[in-house]
């Protein structure tokens, strides 16, 4: 038997997966066995296991091995984001639901970036983000933060549901996008809000996205805080070494 690459290998997982061969809370056959099976190597095999745990189908643990935990792979999305231009459009791809459109303190973090006071008062629209399939899972919630001077978009947001609310300041003040600072890390769930919206519970692991909008002056006019479900959400950023 010849030797079978990983996209094969990836493949006739998914179809013993899908098809009951391997049935959610079965342990799937040990890397050892996998490599056997395919005539692959460990290397090969390992980048097949981590896809599919990257498409949430399996877990893996030391000493217990690599079990099913779901027939159907979840929503993963996974932009390479380069510019600006690039985030932009990624942001429009995904239907926006607002939920409310409120003044409020923000954040400590949020309120700093602006910068404003920890009792500053900052017009927040919270809104659900969704796949273009209505019947699909919510994606992620998103808080956005602007200057109560920008009143006049939030009482316009939700009849534009596929414009970005950074976009909507450029077209109605003005104030254009020069940067876009995004940093990504892991967190906890505590707000009950996103918890409701997006079904699942507090405590759970999530993605916390934050989004600086700075304009040609090095000032920040908006911030965004999204929150993804874990493993509904990735980033790829691609780097090449330098020849000088």
């Amino acid at each position: 038997m010849s030797r079978r690459t990983a996209s094969e290998i990836t493949r006739e997982l998914l179809d013993g997966i899908k098809g009951g061969r391997y049935p959610v809370g079965a342990l799937l056959p040990t890397e050892f066995e996998l490599c056997a099976q395919f005539h692959a190597s460990r290397y090969t095999i390992r980048a097949v296991l981590q896809e599919l745990q990257d498409l949430g189908l399996v877990s893996r643990r030391k000493n217990v091995g690599t079990r099913v935990e779901a027939a159907e792979p979840k929503a993963v999305f996974k932009p390479t984001l380069a510019s600006v231009e690039d985030l932009m459009q990624f942001g429009e791809q995904h239907r926006r639901v607002v939920q409310a459109v409120e003044t409020t303190v923000a954040p400590a973090e949020v309120a700093a970036a602006l910068g404003g006071t920890p009792a500053t008062k900052w017009l927040r629209i919270s809104s659900v983000r969704w796949n273009d399939d209505a019947a699909a899972t919510p994606i992620a919630w998103t808080d956005i933060y602007i200057d109560t001077a920008y009143e006049d978009i939030g009482a316009i947001v939700r009849d534009t549901p596929d414009v970005l609310v950074s976009s909507l300041i450029e077209s109605r003040h003005g104030r254009h996008i020069a940067e876009i600072e995004q940093s990504v890390r892991a967190s906890t769930l505590t707000d009950k809000r996103v918890a409701r919206a997006l079904g699942i519970e507090i405590g759970s692991s999530v993605l916390k996205v934050v989004r600086r909008y700075l304009d040609e002056a090095g000032d920040t006019f908006e911030v965004s805080v999204t929150i993804h479900p874990a493993e509904t959400f990735s980033v790829t950023t691609r780097m090449r070494r330098s020849t000088r």
